[in-house]
């Protein structure tokens, strides 16, 4: 690669690149830490997109219709850090780029929401950021429908690498782009051959144009390096009807002794060969030092976008006083007022009525009242729409012909629809919620795990919650999987017993703001026991006396879901013996932990002892048997300490010993 001539034939934008490749240096070599190849192969392909296509505020880094881009290789993060740094968006200091991967600086290892104004997604585990692409483009789409191209008419763009592709949620991710034509999303693939361990041909051999192209996407493959063809490309791109891949054949550490080998992948810090680079790219300059001209050029196209910012908001101000509370509303993720008196009305006509349904039936009965209330909700299923129950009748199926569908059909891709939820709600203006087995957390575990990271409010709706499932057997029966979620920092974990509290975790999850949902729902048919109604949100506490004991209070029985109804069985055992016995639901761990000590103390006071009930692993139980003023010796299980089986769900409950009369003698064991 002579660069020589390509300074020669660009010398403009060989400069601005150029800058991209000097700060990635100079700031892996201060960290002695990262990862420079990616932003020095690709530093071409940004600038041509930044210059000339990507519309962008840094002055107003939120702004609704500015154009979205991903860093799917989000471990070449010094190529997002340079360009907002260099384009003027006003937290990415040049102390911050300096402070690079250190304790403090927004400037991660890794692109991180919410860290870092103008970072769309947090990306480094490979292919989240093109999955979470799809979300984003979909949401494009649907609030054009809503609210008229005046208001959200913008392109997705996305820089991925190798990596990105092999991880099987590609697949996932371009499938369901391309079955929905999501035109307004463009892939830049980094086609740079090589990966840690060395060239791509020692784990793949798959065209990559092929496989898009079988897909549904336009693809294109151009010289990387060339700005006039990236230019064309990008210009063509926008103008297809389909999702498009531009494959940029790049070298990987462009210019360096790493150039094309799999150590430009990493960090390049030996100070001859940074030295040896910059002065092949002609950049006489010190550590961090960018020349005032080059500076003032790319500040120039972050001050492009303020135009195309400020005709956005004379169009907005042209809708009408209720289309821009509701778009404001739904962009802030404020659920509407009459949320709450909306949930009030469905629980006293439940207390009413006192319905036996299954939590996920119950959970399709809350939605038929809500989703008319919040047309921001977006719903969807891994193909299992029947079974989760989560398709309300106003709902209509969001597609090609559709675009304000609200119902997604996301295919067998759980992995997949986690990550486009969460670009989704990251996107905003839309409240996403999606289903599939609880089992199957195990295939969207990176996504829900993503989700929680960034503090971003998507519900999932796992049904099918434990051997309650029945003859599908232990490959589709939950056990460890309440423990798993419960395990996830800033996220909830909502285990509902009966209808009523199915109404209040859906109220807790859509005024939930700064984490995600997961909604654990049973298969099998649960009898009301909220017979009272009570204004206030029961779940919302997170645990409470569902009934306490008639006489000298002796025994506690803990429980979540449907084992709630299996601890009423016991006490109702229990108290005809004479034994005060009161019952907790404890349907979110979570939302308990951060009460007070004086209502954790009225909900589990010292002294009875206490039985937990779970057809799950007993995994974090302990915290309320022997924690909060429990002791050891007066603390018992009762649940599952291996896989279930195949059977009637009746069955296994009575094989597997919760029932009410097991969980009696375990509490009369213990006294």
């Amino acid at each position: 690669m002579d660069l020589q001539t390509l300074a020669a034939k660009n010398p403009d934008h060989w400069k601005k690149a150029a800058a991209i490749r000097a700060l990635t240096l100079d700031a892996v070599a201060a960290a002695n830490s990262g990862h420079s190849g990616m932003a020095m192969g690709m530093a071409d392909v940004a600038t041509v997109l930044f210059e000339k296509h990507l519309n962008f505020d840094p002055a107003d880094p939120r702004w609704p219709d500015r154009d979205r881009f991903i860093l799917s290789a989000g471990h070449g993060s010094m190529l997002i850090y340079s360009l907002l740094h260099l384009t003027g968006y006003a937290d990415v200091t040049l102390d911050q780029i300096k402070n690079f991967r250190q304790m403090g600086a927004i400037t991660a290892g890794h692109p991180e929401y919410g860290h870092v104004s103008g970072v769309e997604t947090t990306t480094g585990p490979l292919g989240q950021g093109i999955a979470n692409s799809v979300g984003f483009a979909m949401a494009e789409e649907h609030l054009r429908a809503v609210y008229g191209k005046k208001v959200q008419d913008h392109f997705t763009y996305v820089i991925a690498g190798d990596g990105c592709l092999m991880e099987g949620i590609s697949q996932e991710a371009i499938a369901l782009a391309g079955r929905q034509k999501l035109s307004r999303l463009i892939v830049l693939w980094d086609d740079n051959n090589i990966t840690i361990d060395g060239t791509v041909d020692l784990a793949d051999r798959t065209d990559q144009l092929a496989r898009f192209a079988a897909s549904g996407w336009d693809v294109v493959a151009i010289d990387g390096h060339d700005p006039d063809a990236i230019d064309k490309a990008l210009t063509a791109a926008k103008k297809t009807d389909t999702p498009s891949l531009i494959a940029c054949k790049t070298h990987i550490a462009l210019g360096h002794a790493a150039q094309d080998t799999s150590k430009g992948h990493g960090a390049l810090t030996d100070m001859d060969q940074l030295k040896a680079a910059k002065d092949a790219y002609g950049w006489p300059h010190g550590p961090f030092e960018i020349p005032a001209d080059v500076k003032s050029a790319w500040e120039a196209m972050g001050q492009r976008g303020a135009d195309a910012n400020a005709a956005w908001k004379d169009r907005f101000a042209g809708l009408s006083a209720n289309k821009q509370a509701q778009f404001n509303r739904a962009f802030a993720w404020e659920a509407p007022k009459k949320l709450s008196a909306t949930i009030k009305a469905f629980k006293k006509e439940m207390v009413a009525n006192l319905p036996k349904v299954a939590t996920r039936k119950a959970s399709e009965m809350v939605l038929n009242a809500i989703n008319p209330i919040m047309p921001e909700t977006i719903g969807g299923s891994a193909d299992l729409t029947g079974s989760n129950n989560t398709k309300s009748g106003d709902m209509t199926v969001f597609d090609i012909d559709n675009r304000g569908g609200r119902y997604v059909h996301y295919g067998v891709r759980e992995h997949g629809m986690a990550a486009a939820m969460n670009g989704m709600i990251l996107h905003g203006g839309v409240r996403p919620y999606g289903g599939t087995f609880f089992t199957f957390t195990d295939y969207a575990r990176g996504s829900i795990r993503l989700s929680a990271l960034m503090g971003v409010p998507v519900v999932y709706v796992m049904t099918h919650d434990s051997i309650g499932v029945g003859e599908d057997g232990p490959t589709h029966q939950p056990v460890e999987h309440l423990a798993m979620m419960r395990a996830t920092p800033n996220s909830l974990t909502i285990r509902p017993a009966d209808v009523t509290e199915t109404a209040e975790a859906w109220e807790v999850a859509l005024t939930t703001t700064d984490k995600p949902s997961v909604l654990a729902l049973t298969r099998q048919g649960l009898p009301a026991l909220r017979r009272d109604f009570k204004s206030s949100n029961m779940v919302e506490k997170g645990a409470y006396i569902l009934a306490d004991a008639d006489g000298k209070r002796q025994v506690i029985l803990m429980a979540s879901g449907s084992e709630v109804a299996t601890a009423m069985e016991a006490r109702e055992a229990l108290q005809a013996q004479g034994i005060g016995t009161r019952v907790v639901s404890m349907p979110c761990w979570e939302l308990f932990d951060a009460q007070d000590e004086a209502y954790r103390k009225r909900v589990l006071p010292a002294g009875p002892v206490r039985v937990a009930v779970e057809a799950g692993a007993r995994l974090g139980w302990d915290k309320y048997l022997c924690g909060e003023r429990g002791k050891h010796n007066k603390a018992a299980f009762v649940g599952m300490d291996g896989f279930g089986a195949s059977a009637p769900a009746g069955e296994l409950f009575e094989h597997f010993g919760i029932t009410g009369a097991n969980v009696a003698q375990t509490a009369k064991d213990l006294l």
